[in-house]
């Protein structure tokens, strides 16, 4: 048995776009009514409705912490335009999950964004640094007094490979130096937001703040041991995990580190070109293992491999802000978690100091260009009537929540 600190967090995870509905302002939205993804958001979970609901069903399961996004669309529906009624909405969902005992975990930017932003030229431009800042600013000093941790930026390797490189989501740019220019900008959104939000928590004279943001990180392994499969597992490491979170804690810029993982990156390029040696993967087969419903392995050891060796680079906690899986087989949901928390409970042993694990998700949600056929939740959804249904996997994990042991 694994035993796990008195005072870790436990949760899930949502993104405001993903289970909300009818975000309207923003450019998923409009890429959606365009034909893009696998189908329009429409109403999704309407969770921004049924948030409280949700939220019941959470502190039932013995969470502790829930991590969610604001919708900087919503907030700030035209440029320059603040809408004090969304605010207080989201200002709601923190007194909500509060009076459940859940601890509010806000992320700023999940993917999305307002639609008068991505037609100044979104990340690309330098202004939209100020921008968010702006939008951070409004946000942080209304939730402040309720929220201890925040997250400015889910996954920007993530936002910039799909939306810059390869071109699958918006802006669907496809170009190298708008890649650049996005990450630049984003690492200096996130730099001047952690000193925004730490100056305004001491403005308020309230406890230090915990800022970071959400990294998604893969467990690169070569397929087979030759020169340049190590070299490529040692180029994804260090350009796809380490980077941009490098770039920040050169700066002392994180107070912990999310982290996003999922699967595994099994290496194997077919030639010495750049885009073959960071992208091209084992398609034979080779070292097989069980999936999830979208194809990617599942590879708990790779939580184990990735906090100890974060534990020995970094010298900031980590805080486990997504890990999941979607399945129709609930069985292999529990599994998944126990496996999971048995190799992170290991890598704690070894080290690595962990703040909490959020589980993704807690609902079945609108799985960005993969629409609504991935079933990730914890809690199912019947789209078609909203009802919830709580899956067995939820109650294993509940009982980890409850008691702290796997």
């Amino acid at each position: 048995m694994a035993t796990f600190p008195k005072d870790f967090l436990w949760g899930a995870a949502t993104s405001a776009h993903q289970v909300e509905g009818n975000n309207i302002h923003n450019d998923w939205w409009a890429w959606e009514q365009k034909g893009g993804g696998a189908g329009p958001s429409g109403h999704a979970c309407r969770h921004y409705e049924l948030y409280r609901q949700d939220f019941d069903l959470a502190g039932s399961l013995h969470h502790n912490a829930h991590r969610f996004s604001v919708e900087w669309s919503r907030v700030e529906p035209r440029r320059g335009d603040f809408n004090a009624e969304e605010i207080n909405h989201y200002e709601d969902v923190v007194t909500e999950l509060s009076r459940r005992g859940l601890e509010p975990v806000v992320t700023l930017h999940h993917f999305t964004n307002p639609m008068w932003l991505s037609a100044a030229g979104g990340w690309e431009e330098k202004a939209s640094v100020g921008f968010f800042l702006r939008y951070v600013r409004r946000i942080v000093e209304t939730l402040s007094p309720k929220v201890r941790f925040w997250v400015t930026i889910n996954e920007p390797l993530v936002y910039i490979y799909y939306g810059y490189i390869i071109g699958a989501w918006p802006p669907q740019r496809k170009s190298l130096a708008g890649a650049k220019s996005a990450g630049d900008n984003l690492a200096s959104a996130h730099l001047q937001a952690y000193r925004l939000i730490h100056d305004i928590y001491r403005a308020k004279g309230l406890p230090s703040p915990k800022v970071s943001i959400a990294q998604n990180m893969q467990a690169f392994q070569p397929c087979s041991p030759t020169l340049r499969n190590r070299f490529a597992v040692y180029l994804r490491q260090r350009f796809i995990n380490f980077a941009f979170v490098d770039r920040l804690a050169r700066h002392h810029a994180l107070d912990y580190l999310g982290i996003n993982y999922y699967t595994r990156n099994l290496t194997e390029p077919r030639s010495w070109r750049p885009g073959s040696l960071l992208r091209d993967e084992c398609k034979s087969g080779h070292h097989a293992r069980a999936k999830n419903d979208m194809g990617w392995d599942i590879y708990p050891e790779g939580i184990f491999e990735l906090a100890v060796s974060l534990a020995r680079r970094y010298t900031f906690p980590l805080f486990i802000l997504e890990n999941g899986i979607c399945t129709s087989d609930d069985r292999l949901r529990s599994d998944f978690i126990r496996a999971h928390l048995l190799n992170l409970q290991r890598a704690m042993e070894k080290g690595a100091r962990v703040l909490g694990y959020l589980y993704w998700s807690l609902l079945d949600n609108y799985e960005w260009d993969k629409g609504f056929a991935p079933r990730f939740g914890l809690i199912g959804v019947d789209y078609r009537t909203q009802e919830r249904s709580v899956r067995e996997s939820a109650r294993v994990f509940a009982r980890v929540c409850e008691t702290g042991n796997v």
